[in-house]
C-alpha cells in the first residue's frame, strides 16, 4: 500500500512537472498583442496573464522553483522507492525512469501543446500560476539577489549582457518573420518599416536636393513666369530674387489662376509677388516623424530644407514623407522616370541620383543608407574615391560598376548582385 501512494505521488509530481513547463512555454510564446485584446474585450484571465509576463524574471523564477521542487522530490521517492526492492540497483532504475518520465511526460510532451496553441493554455493556467507567483516570490527574490551577488563578485553585471530591442525593432522583426512565413506580402512589410522608419529619418534624407528642384527666377518677365509656373509638374514653385539660394516665396498654383481670372488673362500685367506666401524653412536634421507633425500642425504641405548655416538644401512635401509609408504616388502630372531598369542578365542600370531606400524597396535589397542618401553616394563612400566610368567595385554582397559621370557627379551606374554574376570557368 505504501508503495502504491508513493507511486501515485510520483505521478502526480510528475502531472505538476508538466503542467510548469507547459506553462512556461506558453507564457513565453505568447502574444502580447492579442492578451491586450482579449483584456480590452473583457476577458479576465487575459488580464492575469498580462500582469504575469509584465515582469518575466519572476515568472521564470518562480516556474523554475515549482518545476525543480517537483520533480527532485519526485526522484527522490522514486529513489526510495527503487532502493527498497532492487538494492544499490535502484539508484540506476530510479535515475533511467525519472529521466524518462520527466523527459517524455513532464518537459516534451507539455511543451509541444503549449507550443501549438500558448494563447489558450495561457489564459487556461494563468489564474494557477498566479497564486503560485504570489506564494514563491519571496523565495524568487532572494535568490535573484543571491545570484546578482554572485555575478558581481565575478565582475558581470547581468544588465550589460542583455539584448536590448525597442518595441519598433520587435515589431520590425516580427513583420519581417510574418513576411518569411508568407503571412505579409512584400507591400504591406515595406509600408510597415516605412512607418517606422519616420523616427530614425531625417528630411534630408528623403528631400528633393536643390540641383532638382523646380524653382523661377522673379525678376524674369511676368509672361515667362506664369509659363514656367504653369509648365511645371507641381503645383506648388519656389521664387527666388538676387541667386537661386535667396527663395522669398512659394507661388501656389491656384493662387497664380486667380489672379489672372482677376487681370482678365493678361500675363503682362500680374505682379507675380503679390501671390506668393511666406517660404517655411525647416532644419535638415528634423526627423520624418516631426516633420509630418508639423505638416499637419500647420496644415501645410511644403517647406524648404536649411543647413546648419542657413543655406537652402532642398524642399520636402508632405507627399514626400507618405511616400516614405506607402511607396511611390504617381498622378497623370508626375514624371514618369524611376531612373532603376532591370536588365535581362540580372543586372540594375541605376541613375546615381536614385535614392538608396527607393532602389532598397524597388528591388528588395538591403543595401546600407546610413553613410549615403543616394546610390552615387554610397559608391563615392565606399570607394573613398571619385570613380572614373568603367571603374567597378564591390561591396555589401553587390558589383557596382560606373557607366555615366558628369563632372564629379555619377550619373549611371551598373549594380550587379554576386549571386547573379557569371561563375568563370
Amino acid at each position: 500500500m505504501t508503495i502504491a501512494l508513493i507511486a501515485l505521488a510520483i505521478v502526480l509530481l510528475v502531472a505538476i512537472s508538466a503542467f510548469f513547463s507547459g506553462s512556461e512555454t506558453a507564457l513565453t510564446a505568447t502574444s502580447k498583442a492579442r492578451m491586450l485584446q482579449m483584456e480590452k474585450a473583457g476577458d479576465h484571465r487575459a488580464t492575469i496573464v498580462g500582469r504575469l509576463i509584465a515582469d518575466r524574471e519572476k515568472l521564470i523564477g518562480a516556474i523554475l522553483l515549482g518545476n525543480n521542487v517537483v520533480n527532485i522530490l519526485a526522484s527522490a521517492l522514486a529513489t526510495s522507492v527503487l532502493l527498497a526492492i532492487f538494492g544499490q540497483a535502484g539508484v540506476v532504475y530510479a535515475t533511467l525512469g525519472m529521466t524518462f518520465l520527466v523527459l517524455v511526460f513532464g518537459e516534451i510532451l507539455p511543451k509541444t501543446l503549449a507550443i501549438g496553441s500558448p494563447d489558450r493554455m495561457a489564459r487556461a493556467a494563468a489564474p494557477v500560476l498566479s497564486v503560485v507567483v504570489a506564494a514563491l516570490s519571496p523565495i524568487v527574490a532572494a535568490v535573484q539577489v543571491l545570484i546578482r551577488g554572485i555575478l558581481h563578485l565575478i565582475g558581470w553585471n547581468a544588465a550589460d549582457g542583455m539584448a536590448v530591442l525597442s518595441a519598433a525593432d520587435e515589431l520590425r522583426g516580427q513583420v519581417d518573420l510574418l513576411h518569411a512565413e508568407g503571412s505579409v506580402v512584400k507591400d504591406e512589410r515595406d509600408r510597415f518599416g516605412g512607418l517606422l522608419d519616420l523616427g530614425e529619418l531625417d528630411v534630408s534624407d528623403v528631400m528633393v536636393h536643390r540641383t532638382s528642384m523646380h524653382t523661377v527666377n522673379a525678376a524674369e518677365p511676368a509672361d515667362q513666369i506664369v509659363e514656367a509656373i504653369l509648365a511645371s509638374p507641381y503645383t506648388r514653385v519656389p521664387i527666388w530674387e538676387g541667386e537661386p539660394e535667396n527663395i522669398v516665396g512659394v507661388v501656389h498654383s491656384k493662387d497664380l489662376l486667380r489672379i489672372l481670372k482677376s487681370a482678365g488673362g493678361d500675363m503682362s500685367n500680374v505682379d507675380i509677388l503679390t501671390v506668393t506666401k511666406k517660404p517655411w524653412f525647416v532644419p535638415d536634421t528634423t526627423s520624418l516623424n516631426d516633420q509630418l507633425n508639423a505638416f499637419l500642425k500647420r496644415k501645410a504641405h511644403f517647406a524648404l530644407v536649411v543647413d546648419e548655416y542657413g543655406e537652402v538644401q532642398g524642399l520636402i512635401t508632405l507627399e514626400d514623407i507618405l511616400e516614405e509609408i506607402v511607396g511611390e504616388i504617381a498622378d497623370e502630372h508626375d514624371i514618369a522616370l524611376s531612373g532603376v531598369r532591370p536588365q535581362p542578365d540580372g543586372s540594375v542600370n541605376v541613375d546615381g541620383a536614385v535614392p538608396i531606400r527607393d532602389l532598397n524597396r524597388a528591388m528588395d535589397w538591403t543595401l546600407p543608407d546610413e553613410a549615403a542618401t543616394t546610390i552615387a553616394g554610397l559608391v563615392i563612400h565606399e570607394a573613398r574615391i571619385i570613380p572614373e566610368p568603367g571603374q567597378a567595385f564591390t561591396f555589401h554582397g553587390y558589383r557596382f560598376q560606373v557607366l555615366r559621370r558628369s563632372r564629379n557627379r555619377i550619373t549611371s551606374l551598373r549594380i550587379t548582385p554576386l549571386d547573379r554574376l557569371p561563375v568563370p570557368t
